[in-house]
């Protein structure tokens, strides 16, 4: 299993057309795609419009998968054109973690 953080610096007059019209409309799809286990978005505590995503995936070649499709496409164009910065990320594999 791998997980992907992405983290995402959008202008601020753009987080709720993120939220209501990018994310809200393509979580469930994200969620379902082959391979993915997990998905979340979490928010900066004190920056309103720094958000992450954070997922789990089976493996490195479903990730690969879900960043080569039509889904991953459109929601990254809509995505991008919201941002005030470029977006960071990093796939990681787990080395450690409580149970449970």
């Amino acid at each position: 299993m791998i997980k992907r953080i992405v983290k995402m610096t959008f202008r601020e007059e753009a987080v709720d057309a993120f939220l209501n019209e990018v994310f809200e409309q393509s979580k469930d799809r994200i969620r379902a795609f082959p391979g993915c286990l997990r998905m979340e978005l979490v928010q900066h505590v004190s920056q309103r419009n720094v958000l992450f995503t954070l997922s789990s995936w089976e493996n490195e070649a479903a990730l690969e998968s879900y960043r080569q499709s039509e889904l991953f496409k459109t929601t990254w164009q809509k995505t991008k054109a919201l941002f005030a910065e470029k977006a960071e990320a990093w796939s990681v594999r787990v080395i450690d973690a409580m149970p449970g």
